[in-house]
């Protein structure tokens, strides 16, 4: 059987999604799996034993009529049996209908299921820690029969030149590695999932002066102004700590930096995901607007935990339908969310 499984956009979203590629082998050996991702995405899954084949995706595809049609063509040359898209949006929907698969799953949308021959409704209410984002992509499973005993974790897998590499690096930097590293994920994915920068900061020089480490800013290239302003807000002991020019400059680079670390902090995000993936202790901050029941996958309050500003103000949260509805107040209740409240939690 061959099966194709489609997930676009985010890194966190290619890197949960591919937990169904690994229910899907343990269910039988004899099924092979393509994964159709963004280019930009391959770096999290990359070596993933699960996936015989990655097909890629680029944005001049999605904005080019002619282009995605020909790419559509290809999809339908290969044949696949089975169709499960994750992703379901217009891109994906007219490549699972052209596809010639007998059998095409998806989530269920109104406009979209006459697309698909088995479609499911996204639960909200999680039964287990893996969290909803895991619980919804494992239900497209059932139709194959390969819902799987108990939740799966999406995994990272580095080589040991790539992990070695790292250790080089960081010890090149004359960063005593015998001292914990702590990754901080200071910056999320926008403005509106970063926690603020001067908030930040205190944490930071809570963690320093609470401890003996060393930390290292998770941030690319045209982040580095923001990475500097909350460096600069710091403490001067604080930034004693602070190795601010040592970072990834690529996804696997930062993977194999990430390995080497004993926690990552700091705003919800992809960074988050990837250092549970590679068996990392995190503790999350998620934005006021995005609903931690999603995104807390496999947190015991222990090895991975989370804060977020519901339990502090549940008022600013009763009687709210959707996160979504206070995505245009997220500066004022950022206001309001201080480290004060979530400082202890960090012992």
């Amino acid at each position: 059987m061959k099966i194709l499984i489609i997930q676009k956009k985010m890194i966190g979203d290619v890197l949960t999604s591919s937990v169904i590629a690994e229910c899907l082998k343990a269910n039988s050996n004899q099924v092979e799996i393509h994964y159709l991702i963004d280019d930009n995405t391959v770096a999290v899954v990359q070596n993933n034993p699960f996936i015989d084949r990655f097909v890629l995706m680029t944005p001049r595809l999605t904005k080019n009529k002619w282009r995605l049609f020909k790419f559509i063509k290809s999809v339908r040359a290969e044949r696949y049996d089975v169709i499960i898209d994750v992703y379901s949006k217009i891109s994906t929907n007219l490549i699972s209908y052209f596809s010639g698969a007998k059998q095409t799953i998806s989530q269920y949308k109104w406009y979209s299921s006459f697309i698909y021959t088995n479609t499911f409704k996204n639960v909200h209410h999680e039964k287990t820690r893996s969290g909803l984002a895991i619980e919804n992509r494992l239900q497209l499973l059932k139709p194959l029969n390969a819902f799987p005993d108990k939740p799966v974790k999406p995994k990272i897998y580095l080589t040991e030149n790539e992990k070695n590499a790292a250790i080089k690096m960081l010890t090149e930097h004359s960063i005593d590695l015998s001292i914990p590293l702590i990754m901080i994920s200071v910056l999320g994915s926008s403005e509106e999932k970063t926690f603020p920068l001067s908030q930040m900061a205190k944490l930071l020089d809570y963690l320093a002066k609470h401890s003996k480490l060393n930390i290292l800013f998770n941030y690319i290239p045209n982040q580095k102004k923001q990475a500097l302003d909350i460096y600069n807000f710091c403490l001067p002991e604080t930034r004693d700590c602070i190795y601010i020019d040592v970072y990834g400059k690529s996804l696997r680079e930062f993977l194999a930096i990430t390995s080497q670390c004993k926690a990552l902090i700091g705003n919800e995000g992809g960074a988050t995901n990837m250092a549970k993936a590679l068996d990392i202790p995190t503790f999350t901050i998620f934005s006021p607007w995005i609903s931690p029941e999603d995104w807390a996958v496999f947190e015991d309050g222990n090895k991975h935990d989370s804060v977020h500003l519901r339990s502090f103000l549940p008022a600013v949260y009763q009687n709210l339908t959707s996160y979504k509805k206070l995505r245009k107040q997220t500066a004022d209740l950022y206001g309001q969310f201080k480290f004060d409240f979530f400082k202890t939690q960090l012992h």
